[in-house]
Formats: C-alpha cells, sequence, structure tokens
C-alpha cells in the first residue's frame, strides 16, 4: 500500500493506493471526507451518512484530483458537492 500526504488549497489530505489485480484501489482522505474510486460503494456511504464523492477511471492520485464527480453521498451534497466537480474541489469543500 502506498500512503501520501496530499497538500490542498484548504488543508492536507491523505491519498492511499493499493495495487489490485487489473487497476489500483485510490482513496483520498480530507477532514470531513474522502474521494473514492469506482471500486468502492456510493450506497453503502450513503447509508452510513459519509461525506464521500466517486470518481472512475482513474489510476493515480493526480488523476483523481482532476477526475468529475460520478456520485456524490447525500451528506457530500449538504457541503455544497455536486456531480461534475472535480475531485479536487470537493476535497477543498471537505476541510
Amino acid at each position: 500500500m502506498h500512503i501520501e500526504q496530499i497538500i490542498l488549497e484548504k488543508g492536507s489530505a491523505l491519498g492511499l493506493k493499493m495495487e489490485m489485480e487489473h487497476a489500483p484501489l485510490l482513496v483520498i482522505r480530507a477532514g470531513k471526507g474522502f474521494v473514492m474510486c469506482g471500486y468502492l460503494n456510493m450506497e453503502i456511504a450513503d447509508k452510513l451518512g459519509d461525506v464521500a464523492v466517486r470518481v472512475t477511471g482513474v489510476r493515480s492520485f493526480d488523476h483523481v484530483l482532476d477526475a468529475k464527480a460520478m456520485d456524490v453521498s447525500k451528506a457530500a451534497g449538504k457541503l455544497g458537492i455536486t456531480i461534475g466537480m472535480t475531485a479536487k474541489e470537493a476535497l477543498n469543500k471537505m476541510f
């Protein structure tokens, strides 16, 4: 597993990357929530009340930051995070 500190405008996030069989599993965790790759399940994030954003087609932290949100949890929506927003914009709203 690769762990990396990711410096953003509004704070420091933690990137987690695990190489899987065909694509990496990626998560970037900010103060109030996280951005996840397509491996992870938005239904569960909603059920748990997490602030979560899902992006797809990513292979690195830079790809995640530039990717547009495909799904956002209800809790993320309450912070003003919307589908189509970049993950970087969403993460900055999570501090």
